[in-house]
């Protein structure tokens, strides 16, 4: 319990950070696909090379993905149908043959019918989800962050010496 709320406490750091509004939102965008998507598939490790190639922030990967696991466990059931309905596409089988005779592509787990259905539905909605994070992220930093620095609460905290040493230990050590 302690590591989630560890999580949480930084991901709020981050957002009240100077870091890219960006870099945070495609963190959650991908924090959305490795959630919804099998966590035993290739797909996971093309999602983290991506984190690490294009420097995506891998905190709030890391933190979407986990509470975006909880709701793929609801949506499986959805998945599974849309998996179905995939993969049982007349037109699509001779690609599916090729595709699984292929020497890397069946570690995807492609003919499974919930790691299909749930590449249908989350690919389309990545960029959706980028950009309501990013939303939320800016909308987040004008109306709470610059609220809470104008409230007096936060001016008499950051005028005591336990707020600058914090400050100096923070910029010392991160």
């Amino acid at each position: 319990m302690g590591l989630i709320l560890k999580q949480i406490f930084s991901f709020l750091k981050l957002l009240n950070s100077d870091t890219g509004t960006n870099q945070l939102a495609w963190g959650i965008a991908m924090g959305f696909v490795l959630g919804m998507t099998p966590v035993f598939a290739l797909q996971s490790l093309v999602v983290f090379v991506l984190i690490f190639l294009f420097r995506i922030q891998l905190g709030a990967a890391l933190l979407s993905a986990f509470f975006f696991k909880f709701a793929a466990f609801l949506l499986d059931p959805v998945f599974d149908e849309v998996g179905m309905l995939v993969l049982q596409q007349e037109a699509l089988q001779p690609l599916f043959t090729s595709m699984y005779n292929m020497p890397i592509i069946p570690f995807t787990r492609f003919n499974n019918t919930i790691v299909m259905g749930s590449a249908a539905v989350t690919l389309p909605l990545l960029p959706v989800v980028f950009v309501f994070a990013r939303i939320f992220i800016v909308k987040y930093r004008i109306q709470v962050v610059e609220r809470f620095k104008q409230s007096k609460f936060f001016k008499a905290m950051k005028a005591t010496s336990v707020y600058k040493w914090y400050y100096k230990y923070d910029e010392l050590y991160g």
